[in-house]
């Protein structure tokens, strides 16, 4: 089972949910915005992806220099409370395989998670190439 936890509004989510379902999997899809966090899920998930709270902050397009969180002294359980009060503070996409959980940005860093690459040419969300017509990663 592959779950991603997705933001359909951010090209690079919806490029790594791309190329899992053109792996062949059809992965749980987490619309994280609209379900929100609970803290337990987001100790695991950055426990799991070897992420900081800091390392998980999302700093652009995001509420979090308003907030204040850009400091370095901000605490991590408060880096925690903001995500869970506001879910677009944490970045994404998170995917989760038997192959473990990463955070997978750039969005090729899915491929470490995959059993098997998808057939090429795929392209990132900037249109570089990242599998080409033989279906080997670049």
């Amino acid at each position: 089972m592959i779950v991603i936890h997705h933001n359909p509004d951010c090209s690079t989510s919806r490029n790594v949910l791309a190329f899992l379902r053109a792996s062949g999997a059809e992965p749980v899809v987490i619309e994280y915005l609209k379900e929100g966090w609970t803290r337990p899920q987001l100790l695991a998930l950055f426990a799991a992806a070897g992420l900081t709270p800091r390392e998980a902050l999302r700093e652009t397009e995001s509420p979090a220099r308003e907030i204040g969180l850009l400091e370095k002294d901000v605490p991590e359980d408060a880096l925690i409370d903001a995500m869970l009060a506001h879910p677009v503070l944490v970045n994404r996409p998170i995917v989760c395989t038997a192959k473990g959980t990463r955070l997978c940005r750039p969005s090729e860093v899915v491929f470490d998670l995959l059993d098997r690459l998808p057939a090429g040419p795929l392209f990132k969300e900037d249109g570089q190439m990242v599998i080409d017509e033989n279906g080997n990663r670049i």
